[in-house]
């Protein structure tokens, strides 16, 4: 069961979510970026985290993996605060990929893909056929098994990616978070990277993305959290959801919401010279004729 605000009813309250946010305000050097957002993550889906620039996306992710602490509320993993558990016991259950990761120069693909077996590592337990059988898997499984003996600043960025995301899922986590995984690659690598995601969850695991593309969004995504100045407007599936108002309303942007050819999943076209300034009250005709580009200069 679903609304427009509130996403699927057994997700609102997060008391089924194994990841979940509840009155959570998040800030940076004293700047509000996210005042209070409750959420629930659907165990099982691929949620898709979308809106404009600085809106609190990534701010929001990073507050889920427990690399920012709310100044209220709180987040919980598994129904206990996330900030009462243990780095390590954290590290099992939840991965994070972040936007950018530094890796030591001349580091080969399966050193570093072992790197996500640390938190598994203990005093009196140390490397196991257990652990070379997550990387050994976690390399086949994202593709990259035949770049094993290779130095990772090698690569081409779409390989390095898949590099990074395989030792993400060497963690042996059922929840990967993914904070814009598709940023500085082409298209044939984004498509590459979104399709081994639709695997993953298609496998079991709980996916959670940042996306700045609202059509992969849509494609991808079986729960889509659209944001907006540190606030969700709507969440829920794509399908019930994505439509012009919506995307005015969190871009700013006119557009048309047709089904794309292929998926039939919302597909957003922009209208061209179209874009909405904050102040707008104009109300958009999804059925208006198309106007074509504004002329230079015209008002």
């Amino acid at each position: 069961m679903t609304d427009r605000t509130g996403g699927e009813k057994t997700a609102m309250d997060g008391t089924d979510a194994r990841l979940s946010a509840h009155g959570v305000r998040l800030a940076y050097d004293g700047r509000t970026v996210v005042p209070d957002l409750d959420l629930a993550i659907p165990d099982g889906g691929f949620t898709v985290i979308a809106g404009p620039n600085a809106c609190g996306k990534s701010t929001l992710l990073r507050a889920l993996a427990r690399l920012l602490t709310p100044q209220a509320g709180q987040v919980r993993l598994d129904g206990t605060p996330i900030g009462d558990l243990r780095s390590r016991e954290v590290a099992r259950r939840l991965a994070l990929l972040p936007q950018q990761v530094a890796t030591p120069d001349g580091i080969a693909v399966t050193d570093l893909v072992a790197r996500g077996r640390f938190p598994h590592q203990r005093l009196l337990r140390q490397w196991t056929s257990a652990d070379a059988d997550a990387v050994d898997e976690a390399l086949r499984v994202t593709g990259v098994a035949d770049l094993a003996g290779r130095h990772v600043d090698e690569l081409s960025g779409g390989q390095r990616q898949r590099v990074l995301l395989a030792m993400t899922l060497a963690q042996g986590t059922g929840i990967l978070l993914l904070d814009e995984p598709t940023t500085f690659l082409d298209m044939a690598h984004q498509v590459e990277v979104l399709e081994l995601c639709r695997r993953l969850h298609a496998a079991g695991r709980t996916i959670v993305a940042v996306l700045h593309d609202i059509n992969q969004a849509c494609r991808y995504a079986t729960h889509l959290v659209a944001m907006r100045e540190g606030a969700i407007v709507a969440q829920g599936d794509p399908a019930g959801l994505v439509d012009a108002a919506l995307i005015e309303r969190v871009f700013g942007l006119r557009a048309r919401v047709l089904p794309d050819p292929v998926t039939g999943t919302p597909m957003v076209v922009p209208l061209a010279g179209w874009a909405v300034s904050d102040t707008a009250t104009e109300a958009v005709d999804p059925d208006a004729a198309w106007p074509g580009p504004i002329a230079d200069g015209a008002a």
